[in-house]
């Protein structure tokens, strides 16, 4: 769908709440179903929306597409699956002793149509992990699939059409406008997965019909190695998720924070890493290209301006850092940074990781307090008591001990972020929780004993309000 066709937005979003209406709370069994068409899409065109996604980048490995996009999806899929028919369930919840024998319930009612807007970083695993997690809550669900994967978006777009009615899930393809008629849409929730510039586009859009949001936002996530921490092995496991996707990952680790006489083992670390993992970047079918020359330009901005005022890199591989040809850029991190840098106040979104080398684990502590908070953070400790301060003092989204990003691959933990990283949770039951209203449902018992409280007032109830009150 491009631009010109920007007006059947809401003609199918008509049509989605229309059916919604006629089927307000689909069995178990019809979910089930829907999640097995979105499964079986998935494994029998895995191959060709891999292989599309590596064009639209430039170049991406089809494994990484694997194990970040196809097989989280599909681990989703499976957990609600199995799950779905117990969260349907209505929740027994306890009823006040005043009003005994009655009963209070909590009834998860699907919410009806869901707007999704998916990012182009993970296209596919943030397309379908929301549209899973709605489907099962029992919802239809419309999707505007990023602009900037086109040959991803216009496939998926017209599988989506092939595996399911437009009344229960359509996919949009567009440019800017059309993502700004999408958010503009009374929707009874609306799914946004992107940067903070544009959820706060998308949240005042919402604003004007009352839309429930829920945005996945970003942020600058920290990374903190304690003093004494292996250095091989914080570096090998912070390189190889920071260079996943070429750094285009909402929760890579955006800075590192790293004791005063540390840092030389921790950059030797590094480029020993880097020689096993990714010995070279240009032309390694396993490193992933910038994804536009709008992106790449930003990134080399980012690095040149922190570059002139002070901060000094060090490449990973020696030789140019910026292949313009290919979109590539080497991994580099980056010392002597300060705040007054563009790199040290957006999220950089790329393969640059900046070091501010701090005097102990309370300061690093203070330093990540005093600013916004992040979607995830990350701390590299074998204390106890360390890990037990770092949960209690900070502010994330979600954290990971000894490693990073994995918490989003675990179904059972909910996933998502506060305040400038976004807000509202999807994955596990909270993500059920997300696309459903949570109904009250009080129902009074056979006697009614409520008939106490009714007028005209005597001296009954004088008796009745003194147990009431001063108990």
């Amino acid at each position: 769908m491009n631009s010109k066709q920007s007006n059947s937005i809401e003609a199918l979003f008509q049509a989605q709440k229309d059916a919604f209406a006629l089927e307000p709370f689909p069995s178990a069994r019809l979910r089930k179903k829907r999640l097995n068409r979105l499964k079986t899409l998935l494994l029998q065109h895995k191959t060709e929306l891999a292989e599309l996604i590596s064009q639209d980048f430039g170049c991406r490995s089809p494994i990484e597409t694997a194990l970040a996009e196809v097989f989280t999806s599909l681990e989703g899929i499976n957990y609600q699956k199995r799950h779905l028919g117990l969260w349907m369930k209505p929740e027994d919840r306890a009823v006040s002793l005043w009003f005994f024998p009655g009963r209070c319930q909590v009834y998860y009612q699907p919410k009806g149509v869901v707007g999704i807007i998916a990012p182009w970083n993970y296209p596919l695993y943030l397309t379908l992990g929301p549209l899973s997690t709605a489907l099962a809550a029992g919802n239809r669900a419309m999707l505007k699939l990023p602009e900037q994967t086109p040959l991803f978006s216009e496939r998926l777009a017209q599988l989506i059409g092939q595996y399911f009615a437009p009344e229960e899930v359509v996919a949009v393809t567009g440019g800017p406008q059309i993502g700004q008629d999408f958010s503009a849409i009374p929707w009874d929730h609306l799914f946004f997965t992107g940067s903070t510039e544009v959820g706060k586009k998308v949240m005042a859009q919402a604003a004007k019909n009352l839309v429930p949001v829920t945005l996945e936002l970003g942020g600058k996530s920290p990374c903190i190695i304690t003093p004494g921490y292996p250095a091989a092995k914080a570096a090998e496991r912070i390189l190889v998720t920071k260079a996943l996707n070429a750094g285009q990952t909402c929760i890579a680790p955006d800075y590192l924070l790293v004791p005063k006489g540390e840092l030389a083992p921790l950059i030797t670390a590094f480029k020993d890493t880097m020689a096993l993992h990714y010995p070279s970047v240009e032309g390694n079918l396993d490193y992933t290209s910038i994804i536009n020359k709008k992106h790449f330009d930003r990134l080399e901005a980012l690095y040149k301006e922190a570059l002139a005022l002070g901060a000094k890199p060090i490449p990973l591989l020696e030789g140019p850092v910026f292949f313009g040809k290919s979109r590539k850029i080497v991994p580099t991190l980056l010392t002597n940074v300060t705040g007054s840098m563009r790199i040290m106040q957006e999220e950089i979104f790329g393969p640059f990781l900046p070091i501010l080398e701090v005097e102990n684990f309370d300061a690093a502590l203070n330093y990540v307090a005093l600013q916004p908070r992040p979607l995830a953070a990350y701390l590299f400790s074998e204390k106890r008591g360390q890990v037990k301060r770092f949960l209690e003092q900070v502010h994330a989204g979600g954290v990971v001990i000894n490693h990073c990003l994995y918490h989003v691959a675990q179904d059972d933990l909910p996933f998502g972020g506060l305040g400038p990283s976004g807000m509202g949770r999807y994955h596990g039951f909270e993500g059920f929780q997300t696309f459903s209203n949570a109904k009250s449902v009080y129902r009074h018992g056979f006697i009614d004993s409520a008939k106490l409280t009714y007028p005209p007032y005597g001296k009954a109830i004088g008796r009745l309000l003194k147990l009431m009150l001063f108990r």
